[in-house]
């Protein structure tokens, strides 16, 4: 794993990126530590939750519903962090009353604060773009909005991965591909 800089692992549900998230943080030889997005607001979310702690080591967890970019802030520079994950942080922060505009801002703090750390981030997001059109208008924002924070994120990384059935396809910058 790169010693520093910020790795997104992007892709559907149940697509493999918490585990590759584990998998890369249990091969940097120093600390790890995670920050954690979900709550357990309901008995689907806590088995949720109680799943990934259980398929991870017992590092460290800060829970950080709405301030992510707090909550990186507070850790050393030479530890590894998991971010986990995007997609509900963005749906905390819009149930929370927070503008588009506001999200937007948040994550681009986040991203930069993100990209310039000594050790290595692992960021978990999901792609939700490329699913079921949203019915509502609610829906249909928040597939947009995180779809605008990814972009932004990502903008902002080292590396990008796409998963899919637990399999990689590396993100490259169009216009690097295209030069």
């Amino acid at each position: 794993m790169a010693a520093s800089g910020m790795t997104v692992l992007l892709g559907g549900v149940r697509s493999g990126k918490s585990a590759l998230a584990v998998r890369l943080a249990s091969s940097w030889s120093g600390p790890v530590h995670v920050i954690a997005t979900a709550e357990g607001l309901d008995d689907d979310m806590a088995a949720r939750i109680a799943r990934h702690r259980a398929d991870r080591p017992p590092w460290p967890v800060t829970e950080a519903p709405l301030e992510v970019s707090e909550a990186l802030g507070r850790l050393e520079p030479a530890v590894c962090v998991i971010v986990d994950c995007l997609t509900l942080w963005v749906a905390n922060l819009l149930a929370a009353g927070r503008s588009d505009d506001e999200v937007a801002a948040a994550a681009v703090a986040f991203a930069d604060a993100a990209a310039a750390r000594g050790g290595p981030t692992l960021v978990v997001t999901n792609e939700v773009g490329m699913g079921v059109h949203p019915e509502t208008d609610l829906g249909l924002r928040y597939r947009d909005l995180l779809g605008r924070v990814n972009t932004l994120v990502v903008d902002r990384s080292a590396r990008a991965l796409l998963l899919v059935a637990g399999r990689a396809l590396v993100l490259a910058d169009p216009m690097e591909v295209l030069a």
